[in-house]
């Protein structure tokens, strides 16, 4: 073999190589440009999906904001409701004192009244505060008096002067209460002596 026979082997060989390395790039740029295009059309896919997941969290907002409102706004349609029967029986009280009569039956009628009424507050969690027989609670109970006594123990409530009520175990307004307290010390009386010796004096 000549050197001319070696040198064109080494063309060939050399010719050769060239198109493979060229199509190996084409390759990898279609292999990157598909990779670039999936990457795209995910990010577009997510992009759609927090704009589906932003909308929804702004409705769920809105409606949680409106469904609040609305609470508020019939929070007390219950205990209004029950308190309906309370005024009826009040315009009938009114009807029966127009009526004339004795007035025994406007009585009975604010007597009906009052027992609807305690009996609609019960329902809704309102108690009325223990009081007389009881001991003075500062938390429960504004003392307005304290009076001196024996017959009572120290501290013990005496007389309610205004009921006190509680909603579940929050007060809604203290009673007012006359207090016992145990007698002073009393002080001595002037010796009738004494006071005539000054008097001579």
């Amino acid at each position: 073999m000549t050197d001319r026979d070696d040198q064109k082997g080494e063309g060939q060989a050399t010719g050769g190589t060239a198109p493979l390395s060229g199509a190996s790039t084409e390759a990898r740029i279609e292999a990157l440009e598909a990779e670039l295009q999936a990457a795209r059309e995910e990010a577009r896919r997510n992009q759609e999906r927090w704009q589906r997941e932003r909308a929804d969290l702004e409705n769920l907002k809105k409606r949680a904001a409106r469904e609040q409102s609305e609470t508020v706004k019939f929070a007390n349609e219950a205990i209004l409701k029950d308190l309906l029967p309370v005024v009826d029986n009040l315009e009938r009280a009114v009807e029966h004192a127009r009526g004339g009569g004795n007035g025994q039956p406007l009585l009975e009628g604010v007597a009906l009244v009052l027992k609807t009424l305690l009996e609609v507050l019960e329902r809704h969690g309102v108690r009325r505060v223990e009081t007389r027989g009881t001991r003075f609670d500062p938390a429960h109970h504004e003392a307005m008096a304290h009076v001196e006594t024996v017959e009572h123990e120290p501290n013990a409530v005496i007389e309610e002067h205004q009921a006190g009520y509680r909603l579940s175990e929050r007060l809604l307004r203290p009673a007012l209460v006359t207090v016992a307290k145990a007698p002073g010390p009393k002080e001595p009386e002037p010796d009738a002596n004494l006071a005539k010796g000054k008097g001579h004096g």
